[in-house]
């Protein structure tokens, strides 16, 4: 009645797949690997700066040789510039004691030279400007002198005055005459000392000097002495 029985075959569900076909779990991974490298392309495109071109990354890196060339060129001139800035200074410093002991020095000179003045006789005739000292020679033709001028009552402020000279001797021809020389500018403040010299006639024999100041040339006399001529 029921014929002969067959047996019955079950398959599982995974077993109903085609064979030769992709694993599903394959699948996912190629479609997520697919998805990540989109994901990268936009994400460079919209946010990220440009991709450079070979020439554009060629010019950068030679602007940035050039800059890094440029650093160490203006390094070694910062370290040359520093080095000439410690040495001027250095000279400065050296420059500067030098002037302080210069100036001391010559304070030094100067108050001998007041200390020498003040031991000077006075001028016999007194005046605004006192002659207290003066020396004469000559060589060459020239008349050379020293004179040595005092202000007992000239404050701070230098007074300025002429130096005028004349000279009394023997010409040539052999008779006494008077050589006036030109006169020579001065500012006399408490003590001034005139150096110089000055051309005389051809021949002339130079005996005595009169030493005249004035206030200008030919002007008012300050101070006024006669000297020997050596």
């Amino acid at each position: 009645m029921f014929g002969q029985s067959k047996p019955v075959v079950l398959e599982s569900y995974g077993s109903r797949r085609k064979r030769g076909g992709l694993p599903r779990w394959l699948v996912l991974l190629l479609i997520g690997v697919a998805l990540g490298a989109i994901g990268v392309v936009i994400v460079q495109e919209r946010y990220l700066p440009p991709r450079l071109s070979a020439t554009d990354s060629a010019r950068l890196r030679s602007d940035y040789e050039t800059a890094a060339a440029d650093r160490t060129r203006l390094q070694s001139e910062l370290a040359e510039t520093g080095k000439q800035l410690a040495a001027a200074l250095a000279e400065k410093k050296t420059l500067s004691e030098e002037l302080a002991t210069s100036r001391g020095t010559a304070d030094r000179l100067n108050d001998d030279l007041k200390a020498l003045v003040s031991s000077l006789p006075p001028d016999p005739r007194g005046g605004m400007v006192e002659i207290r000292a003066a020396q004469f020679s000559t060589k060459d033709g020239q008349l050379n002198y020293e004179v040595v001028l005092t202000r007992e009552r000239g404050g701070n402020k230098p007074l300025p005055g002429v130096l005028q000279l004349s000279v009394a001797g023997q010409a040539p021809q052999g008779s006494e005459t008077s050589v006036a020389l030109k006169p020579v500018g001065t500012s006399i403040g408490g003590h001034e000392v005139l150096r110089g010299s000055q051309p005389l006639p051809p021949g002339f024999r130079a005996k005595e000097a009169t030493i005249q100041v004035l206030d200008r040339a030919g002007g008012k006399v300050l101070g006024r002495r006669v000297m020997l001529v050596r």
